[in-house]
C-alpha cells in the first residue's frame, strides 16, 4: 500500500510514516466493464494530458478522509476533479476530500451485473453527499442494467438534478443520445452500446486508444508510401 510522507528527517533518507492500511477496493468480474473503464481511461487522460492540474482516474476509494466508517466510502469507475495535485492523489491511493481540499468535479459510473440498480440509487445518493458536481452513468446493454442507456446529474444547492439528454443534436452526434457535461467541456453520447465524447470546439470525437493507435498506423502506412513515390 502506498505510504505518506511526512516532514524530511534531519538523519539521512527519509522517513516515512504508514497511512493505516486500507482494504482492498472490490473489484467486478466483468469483462465488459472492464473493457469500458479502459475506454474511458485512454480517452479521457490524453485529452487532460497537457493540464498538470487535472486528475483523471478511477477504481480508488473516495472518502472524505480515512476515520470514516468504510462502509461510507465509494469506488467510482472514473473520476475528474480540475485545479487539484494529481501527484497527492496518487500518493494517497484514494481520494480524500479533505487532503485534496474539494470533491471531483465528475464522476462517471459503468453499469455492471453486480451494481445494477445500486449506481443509480445508492451511489447517486452518495455521490451527492460527497458533493461531486456531476454523476453520469452508462449502460452499454442499452439500459438492461441502469434505468437508463445514459444519464447524468448535476449537483445544485446539495441536490442532484437531471442533465437534458437528446438524440436531436445537429451534425455529427445526430442519432445519438448525449448531454453536455460543463465539468469536462465535452458531450457524452451513446453510441450504439459505446461511449464516446465530442469536443465542441474542435467539432470531433475524442478518440481512444485503439483509434489513436488505428490512425497513427495509417499516418505512418502514408509517410511510407509517399517516400517511395518520391523515390521512384
Amino acid at each position: 500500500m502506498t505510504t505518506k510522507p511526512v516532514a524530511p528527517s534531519q538523519s539521512s533518507g527519509d522517513i516515512y510514516v504508514e497511512r493505516a492500511k486500507l482494504p482492498e477496493p472490490p473489484r467486478i468480474h466483468d469483462y465488459k466493464h472492464r473493457r469500458y473503464n479502459s475506454i474511458v481511461d485512454s480517452t479521457l487522460m490524453p485529452h487532460f494530458a497537457d493540464r498538470p492540474d487535472v486528475f483523471v482516474g478511477g477504481e480508488g476509494y473516495l472518502c472524505f478522509n480515512t476515520g470514516d466508517h468504510p462502509s461510507t466510502w465509494l469506488v467510482p469507475d472514473c473520476v475528474a476533479a480540475f485545479g487539484v495535485s494529481p501527484e497527492a492523489i496518487l500518493l494517497d491511493d484514494c481520494y480524500l476530500i479533505d487532503d485534496v481540499g474539494k470533491p471531483p468535479d465528475f464522476v462517471l459510473e459503468v453499469a455492471s451485473r453486480s451494481a445494477r440498480r445500486r449506481d443509480y440509487t445508492v451511489k447517486r445518493d452518495g455521490y451527492a453527499r460527497f458533493g461531486v458536481g456531476e454523476y453520469w452513468r452508462f449502460d452499454h446493454t442499452g439500459g438492461r442494467f441502469h434505468d437508463a442507456p445514459l444519464a447524468g446529474d448535476r449537483l445544485d444547492n446539495g441536490r442532484y438534478e437531471p442533465i437534458e439528454l437528446t438524440d436531436n443534436r445537429p451534425g455529427k452526434m445526430y442519432g445519438m443520445l448525449s448531454g453536455y457535461s460543463a465539468a469536462l467541456g465535452l458531450y457524452l453520447c451513446w453510441d450504439v452500446g459505446n461511449l464516446r465524447f465530442y469536443n465542441p470546439e474542435t467539432d470531433e470525437f475524442l478518440m481512444n486508444a485503439e483509434e489513436m493507435q488505428s490512425a497513427l498506423a495509417e499516418a505512418q502506412e502514408r509517410i511510407r508510401q509517399l517516400e517511395a513515390e518520391l523515390d521512384t
